[in-house]
């Protein structure tokens, strides 16, 4: 009965369909071989931002960058880790044959060269982050001019992305259009302006000549 009583709420949402339903919806993608394909005449469009940037051309390359990118830092936390422990080893089995002060600053040395490893890389990790959306956003940008020239092919004079509306018709998601006009005019994106990153500060080389630090001390983790 409540859905009764506010069913006062739905009826944007139904006038909308209606007006959806009374424009001339083509049908999607054509299955043969050479058939052209018939654009959907909605004032209305939907798109999957997601299928965008994973199955384009360019958002594939985007996020193979950014897989190699990640596993490199991984493969280097890894490293860095070894070392560390293996200098923490070091400086444990030195610890009775060194004095107590002497041991107590090469310690502290080692805890305070362990957390700069640790911020550096973490560091890192934030700038592949942030490298990765700066290249996305400017993917999106750069995917506009098409998806302007997709409205006026079709008559439209909105696009939503699929994940903020509600409820819509099939016929008026035009996301494997926009693919294949992505494709055509951006390819992978080499041709374009890669997006300014900033660069990462060094982290500091864990060389197991120095001594290592107590057992004590946590070996970061990447």
């Amino acid at each position: 009965m409540a859905g009764l009583r506010h069913g006062g709420l739905w009826r944007p949402v139904l006038a909308a369909l209606a007006l959806l339903a009374a424009q001339p919806v083509a049908a999607q993608q054509a299955q043969g071989a050479g058939e052209a394909v018939v654009l959907p005449r909605a004032p209305i469009l939907t798109l999957d931002r997601n299928r965008l940037l994973a199955e384009t051309r360019f958002g594939r390359a985007l996020e193979t960058q950014f897989q190699t990118d990640s596993e490199v830092l991984i493969a280097e936390n890894l490293r860095l880790e070894q070392a560390l422990e293996s200098e923490e080893r070091a400086l444990t089995d030195r610890r009775p044959s060194l004095p107590a002060e002497e041991f107590r600053k090469l310690a502290e040395e080692f805890d305070a060269k362990t957390e700069a490893i640790r911020a550096a890389q973490d560091a890192k990790s934030r700038a592949i982050t942030s490298r990765r959306d700066a290249e996305r956003q400017r993917f999106l940008q750069a995917a506009i001019p098409v998806l302007a020239d997709l409205m006026r092919d079709t008559g439209a004079v909105a696009i939503f992305d699929k994940e903020t509306v509600i409820l819509s018709l099939r016929g008026v998601d035009i996301t494997d259009e926009a693919i294949a006009r992505i494709d055509a005019v951006l390819g992978d994106g080499s041709d374009l302006d890669a997006a300014p990153e900033a660069g990462p500060e060094p982290a500091p080389e864990a060389a197991p000549v120095a001594p290592v630090a107590p057992a004590p001390a946590p070996a970061p983790g990447p």
